[in-house]
């Protein structure tokens, strides 16, 4: 047996921060307890863990519990109490439900029909793409996996069809353009979802931990405006940028009914598994008007698809995303609950409030979301970054006076879009790493893109959830 690797040199990072902020105790602000301060110290180290990776996010969450109770900061009946938080559960029935996709095929079928659909243009492939990323996100809560299960195998061959290859240099008849299209596309179908992304469920959490509850409808409500005009315009706006050579596809239909053909007919597993996606979607949208709890819809689902022979026990206990996304998740809300009941996050929140004293909070909430999508470039990937950030700067928005929901969901979207920057984490790293898109035009691009989006999102979504009562008043924004 060999022994696994551990990158010990990244651990001098995580291990030297968290003890300087420890022996710091002596010189801590008068408003923090000794035992927050503690918790303070320990959490950053293992945010800082988390980006260098000495170990996968998994391990490093693990080491950082036995540290804090080891060390008496917290007791381990405290400490387990993340486990049993309704969010994390989602999150790992959302992971069973796309195994069922992966299973029976019904993600490739869905793929292929939409390039039968809207494939005669290579402006239609990228919709058709971006079509497939946008049915299947609701129940895949890593956008990874469906940049790279579902989208990119189907991507590279069409690409492959009309000779677009980046080992030959032609790139940019097709492949190009698909690529950024395509990833696009997975950003901000994972904005428009609660369920489509990890970090989103994440940034729920935390929202919650500081009273503000944003339910599964409210966030496809207060995203489906800004999100759909961003799924519109972004593709044409890649079309004029950064056009393909081939503008024409009519081999794609011909390619997708054949593929098709060699599934044959819709099989007995796939409709199952239709059915019980569609069914779900219908009760997480009704959820909180017939009192119906948004994990249990997860849980029934994937009941259902267990008592269909859908998905086996064996699938389930296989599932390795939602496991390891089950223990570090788990973790990480335990320790950023802990940080607001022991009073750090609130003592933070009024400090900072208290320097923004007298500036507008539409200034305050435009900095935050600027400083929150561009310091992406520091973080190998948006739970990390969600991780490190989002709680304690949703204190401060509404310690600066914005509106408690517009913040929480604004940050929250935030933390979908600002994957769009980097060309080495997530989605883009499948996306990036295929060789279809240069450096150098990937980051060109996306700066452009990048603005555009926040633009919406600031703009165009800060007025579409005021029109909607999401912040115009706290008992609506409540019932949301």
């Amino acid at each position: 047996m060999k022994l696994n690797q551990v990158r010990y040199k990244k651990l001098l990072w995580p291990v030297l921060i968290g003890l300087v902020i420890w022996l710091l105790t002596p010189v801590k602000p008068a408003g923090v307890s000794v035992n927050a301060w503690h918790m303070f110290a320990i959490f950053v180290g293992t945010i800082i863990g988390c980006i260098t990776q000495p170990l996968p996010i998994a391990g490093v969450a693990i080491i950082a519990l036995s540290i804090s109770v080891l060390l008496r900061v917290t007791t381990m009946d405290a400490a387990m109490t993340g486990f049993g938080d309704s969010t994390v559960w989602m999150i790992a029935m959302a992971y069973f439900l796309s195994r069922g996709f992966v299973n029976t095929g019904l993600g490739r079928r869905i793929a292929l029909i939409f390039v039968k659909l809207f494939g005669k243009r290579t402006l239609g492939l990228a919709y058709s793409l971006i079509g497939v990323d946008l049915v299947t996100s609701p129940a895949t809560p890593s956008n990874t996996a469906r940049a790279g299960g579902i989208v990119f195998p189907i991507l590279e061959s069409i690409s492959s069809a009309y000779g677009s290859s980046p080992k030959d240099g032609a790139q940019r008849k097709v492949g190009s353009f698909l690529t950024f299209a395509a990833f696009h596309g997975n950003v901000i179908t994972s904005s428009l979802f609660m369920t489509a992304m990890a970090p989103n469920l994440l940034a729920v959490a935390m929202a919650k931990e500081l009273g503000v509850n944003i339910s599964w409808l409210g966030w496809l409500m207060a995203a489906i405006v800004p999100g759909l005009i961003c799924l519109i315009v972004v593709p044409l706006v890649i079309y004029k940028l950064y056009p393909p050579e081939v503008k024409e596809t009519p081999n794609a239909k011909a390619w997708a009914d054949k593929e098709l053909a060699q599934m044959g007919k819709v099989s007995l597993p796939e409709k199952l598994m239709a059915t019980v996606f569609i069914l779900a979607l219908i009760l997480w949208m009704l959820s909180s008007f017939i009192g119906l709890d948004a994990t249990l819809v997860a849980f029934m689902a994937v009941s259902l698809l267990l008592l269909t022979g859908v998905l086996s026990i064996n699938d389930i206990l296989h599932e390795t995303g939602a496991w390891n996304t089950l223990l570090w998740f788990s973790i990480l809300i335990f320790m950023a609950g802990r940080l607001n009941k022991l009073g750090f996050i609130p003592w933070l929140s009024k400090a900072i409030g208290n320097s923004l004293h007298g500036v507008g909070w539409g200034v305050v909430l435009a900095v935050l979301l600027l400083v929150y999508f561009y310091s992406h470039y520091l973080f190998a990937g948006a739970t990390a970054h969600v991780s490190a950030m989002y709680c304690a700067f949703l204190g401060v928005a509404i310690s600066g006076g914005v509106p408690p929901m517009l913040a929480a969901l604004l940050l929250g979207v935030d933390g979908a879009i600002f994957s769009s920057t980097t060309h080495y984490a997530g989605p883009s790293s499948i996306m990036f790493g295929s060789g279809y898109v240069t450096q150098n035009n990937w980051w060109k691009m996306n700066l452009a893109l990048g603005i555009f989006c926040l633009l919406v999102w600031g703009g165009v979504g800060t007025l579409w959830m005021r029109v909607i009562g999401m912040w115009y008043t706290e008992v609506w924004a409540n019932h949301w």
